[in-house]
């Protein structure tokens, strides 16, 4: 009797066992997917099929990091959505409301002192720095007036004298004073001095040049009285030269002040000194050379004193009995405007004060440097040029 025997196929054999339970076949014919289609689902619980799910794409190789990653997503997931502790979402309006910030109630009685005055050291500072700075005195004003006209030499003179004053440490108004009508030319100079300035006009019509600068002066003095302005006065005229000493001195005076000019001749071969003599600043005489000028009470150059200008516009300050104002008079011989106004200024040389203890300084000249002859160059400028040009070598 012939016997068959069968063999066993491939599949048989390719089972694994393991304590005795059989798992999932490594056949194609066991795969969950197979030429895509659905061969063969195992019955499991959910999380089997998770972990199938899972251990399928684990062995793709290249799929693990991502399986890792969405493994972990999911695990933070959840972590996250359950809750782990008891919040109170019950909100009452109290616990938003601002503190209460009045000061308590203060049951003041009357035997409780009351403080009526609190001293601070910075008020106390204060007042000690007020002390400090009112200890130094600040500088005097200085008005300056300076009557001009049209000649060969204006510009030189004009510009000689502002570039002085520049020097002087301020405060200080320089009244320039021309007849007639305002020029363009000196408008200029006066503008690139840097110096404060007043631009005035004397409307007064001279026919004799000896009293044009008379008038120019009282023009200034009545602009001073008018906008009641607070200095010292010096009458500085533009063809004489001064020192910076001079104007740092006039701001010792008090009432009116007076220092001796050294003058040249018209001549210009002597010269001579016009001015007081001094026993430290008490004036005790007169300098004088010129017999014509002895009948004159005071001996003093026009540039040589200078006043408070409130005695112009304030007469009760200083005790005068009259309150006519104060001007120079053109009606007189000339050198004898000066001696006139000062009469008007002062009484006697008790009121007077000597510029530099023993009056012994020169600190100006008076020169005289006009060329009358020069005709006056229209826009400063000459309407022909030198005759003569030599070329340079």
């Amino acid at each position: 009797m012939a016997s068959i025997r069968r063999t066993l196929s491939p599949a048989f054999h390719s089972r694994s066992y393991h304590n005795g339970a059989a798992g999932f076949s490594s056949s194609p014919s066991n795969k969950l997917f197979h030429n895509g289609n659905t061969k063969h689902f195992p019955s499991s619980t959910p999380s089997t099929l998770l972990f199938t799910v899972v251990n399928l794409i684990y062995r793709r190789g290249w799929r693990r990091s991502f399986c890792r990653c969405l493994f972990f997503f999911l695990v933070g997931l959840l972590f996250g959505i359950v809750p782990f502790g008891h919040m109170d979402t019950d909100i009452r309006a109290e616990d938003f409301a601002l503190p209460d910030l009045r000061p308590p109630h203060a049951d003041l009685q009357l035997e409780d002192p009351i403080v009526s005055y609190v001293a601070l050291g910075v008020n106390t500072r204060s007042e000690e720095q007020k002390e400090a700075a009112g200890s130094i005195e600040p500088l005097k004003q200085l008005i300056v007036v300076t009557p001009t006209y049209n000649r060969a030499f204006q510009a030189y003179f004009l510009n000689r004298l502002g570039q002085v004053l520049r020097l002087v440490k301020p405060p200080l108004v320089w009244i320039v004073v021309e007849e007639k009508t305002v020029s363009l030319e000196t408008a200029e100079i006066l503008r690139k001095t840097g110096v404060m300035y007043r631009h005035v006009v004397s409307t007064h019509n001279s026919s004799n040049v000896k009293d044009r600068g008379v008038h120019q002066r009282n023009a200034a003095l009545e602009h001073m009285e008018r906008h009641k302005l607070d200095g010292i006065v010096f009458f500085a005229d533009d063809d004489n030269v001064y020192t910076l000493e001079l104007f740092e001195s006039l701001r010792t005076i008090s009432r009116f002040g007076t220092w001796p000019v050294a003058m040249l001749e018209r001549s210009k071969n002597k010269a001579v000194l016009e001015g007081p003599v001094c026993n430290a600043s008490q004036v005790i005489g007169w300098h004088t050379n010129e017999k014509s000028k002895r009948l004159r009470r005071f001996h003093v150059d026009m540039s040589g004193f200078a006043f408070n200008s409130t005695i112009l516009w304030d007469p009760k300050q200083w005790g005068r009995p009259f309150s006519n104002p104060i001007r120079q008079l053109d009606t007189v011989k000339e050198g004898f405007q000066e001696t006139t106004f000062i009469e008007q200024v002062v009484e006697d040389e008790s009121q007077m004060e000597g510029i530099r203890p023993g009056c012994s300084r020169i600190m100006n000249w008076h020169l005289h440097l006009d060329a009358r002859n020069l005709v006056y160059p229209k826009g400063w400028q000459l309407q022909k040029n030198l005759e003569v040009t030599l070329p340079f070598k």
